[in-house]
Parts: C-alpha cells; structure tokens; sequence
C-alpha cells in the first residue's frame, strides 16, 4: 500500500512535469521558486510564472505539511479529538494574457490522520472569458476520459459535484463550464460519509485516479493553448476578460472553502492568493448586449450541462 511519503514525492514530480510543459507551451513565461516552511512542520514549493507570452499570471503549487490538528480542522472535520495530521497536494490556476483563452483551475490532495483515517481530493476546472462550446465539450470528453478508466460512475458523479461547488449563488452562475470535482474519497473499508461510499476503492487505486487526473493537466490546458493564444481580439474583449476574472475573484474570495480556510487557519497568505488574476474589474450594474457572444457565454454558465 502506498505511503503518505510516496504520495508527497509523486506530487512534487508532477509539479516539476506540469512547470515544464507550461514553459515549453508558453515559449517565453520561466516559473521563479519560492520554497517556505509551514509554522507545524513541513512546507512547500510555490512556483510562479508571470509575463509570459501566453500566460500572464499561474502558479503551480506543492505543498506537504503536518502536525496538530487546529481547533477549526478538528471542527470542519468533526473530529471527537485532536490528532496528528499529514496533508500533501498540488494546486494550479493558471490566468492568460488573452480572452480567447480560458482560465483554468486543478486540485489535487491527500490528507492523513494519526488514528488512521485518510482521504483523496481534488478536480479540475474550466473558466472561459468566452465559452466556445466545442471547447467546452472537448475539456469534459478528455475528463470522461480519464474517469473511465476507474471507475463508470466518476464523471457523471464528479460533474455534478463540479457544477455545485464552482457556482457563484449570489450571481447564480456557475463560475465556468465546470469539471469534476470529489473529497473525502476515503479507501474501501473505512466508514464514508460523503456521496463518494459508494466508488470506495483500494488507497492504491484511489491515488491511481487522482494522480491520473493530475496528469490530464499538462495535455489539456497545453491544447488549448496551442490552439486558442492566438486568437484576434481587441479592447472590449479584454474589458470583458477583465469583468469575468473579477467574478473569479468573488467565488474564491467568498465561497472557495479552500481558500476561505487557508486564510482562517494561517496558512501561507501568498500561495493561497496566487489564484487571484493580475487585473480586474467591477463595473455597477453592468449589462451584455442582447444576442451578443457575452451574452451567450452567460447563458451557459449554470449548472447541469450535458456537455458529453
């Protein structure tokens, strides 16, 4: 059965993977490494690419920590009692220099306590300035793809879940095309308490899906930059680009647990807010054109999308 210290060093290699296809991708962009210590134990490597050619602001990130539970870890995880704790993962958000291109999102953790309890997280996510529908169902048919070959019930599952929690209730869209998205993927035999009982797997064959879902990062989001960097646009898409990173900034902001709980329980501020875009923008009140392409992208931000 694999170790917690195995899965820490197949993330920190999947990093190094994903940093250097970006690079090569991106022609111009260099990811700089800024390595920290967590205050309990451990630490991580946050990695930031800036001004690149087709990549403006991303981080990919690794982080592997551990020590006591805090009091609000304990609380989120309904924990009768403190105990000792491992977490490991890798967190990407990558934001581009063009509208044409999407933003994306990826997530993929593990976390171990010392009574022996432990679970799997992650997904991955779309958010296009614009979206182009075959893009679109090109991105879910590539995650189908590697759900597949795990487990029949993933994507259908997963999507759903996706569509759920990447939704802005105070704007009532969801924040782009969606995913998949799962937690508490806790291996076959332990008690679940989650929609995931019924997948429960091997640990082995859990950390198989999430690594595979980590590795569909690279071949994806470099797909789409091949194909879509080089779009034409001019000043009212890239007004536009500028509204729609500032709705990303209100999801993550207001409703990413993630993120909400990483500034809670004094985690390192800087790698948590890497996934905020360079420049954004609010305007009051602001209203699309009728049959316009922002008009259509905001009909088709919301929940339950067949896109396979």
């Amino acid at each position: 059965m694999i170790s917690k210290e195995q899965i820490a060093t197949a993330f920190q290699d999947l990093q190094d993977q994903i940093c250097g296809a970006l690079e090569v991708a991106d022609g111009l962009g260099r990811f700089r490494e800024d390595a920290w210590q967590h205050h309990s134990g451990g630490g991580g490597r946050t990695r930031i690419i800036e001004n690149g050619h087709i990549i403006e602001k991303g981080g990919v990130n690794f982080s592997g920590v551990w020590g006591e539970t805090s009091d609000a870890l304990a609380k989120q995880m309904n924990l009768a009692q403190k105990a000792e704790y491992f977490a490991t993962g890798v967190s990407i958000v990558q934001h581009p220099v063009s509208p044409m291109m999407p933003i994306i999102h990826m997530n993929i953790r593990y976390f171990e306590l010392s009574t022996g309890a432990c679970w799997f997280g992650g997904g991955i996510d779309l958010t296009p300035h614009y979206v182009v529908e075959a893009d679109a169902r090109w991105f879910h048919q590539q995650l189908k793809n590697t759900c597949d070959q795990h487990h029949a019930d993933y994507y259908p599952k997963f999507k759903k879940w996706a569509d759920d929690y990447f939704f802005i209730p105070h704007r009532n869209e969801t924040r782009g095309v969606g995913g998949i998205f799962f937690d508490y993927l806790k291996p076959k035999g332990e008690t679940n308490n989650t929609a995931a009982e019924a997948l429960a797997q091997s640990k082995d064959e859990l950390f198989d899906f999430v690594l595979a879902v980590g590795q569909t990062f690279a071949p994806i989001y470099t797909h789409l930059m091949r194909q879509n960097h080089a779009l034409p646009y001019g000043e009212a898409e890239q007004n536009w680009q500028t509204l729609r990173r500032g709705r990303y900034v209100e999801f993550n902001l207001a409703w990413d647990r993630g993120t909400k709980f990483g500034l809670e329980t004094n985690g390192r501020t800087e790698s948590i807010l890497m996934s905020l875009p360079p420049v954004a923008r609010w305007v009051y009140n602001h209203q699309t054109a009728p049959q316009s392409r922002e008009a259509h992208t905001l009909e088709l931000l919301k929940k339950g999308i067949d896109w396979v």
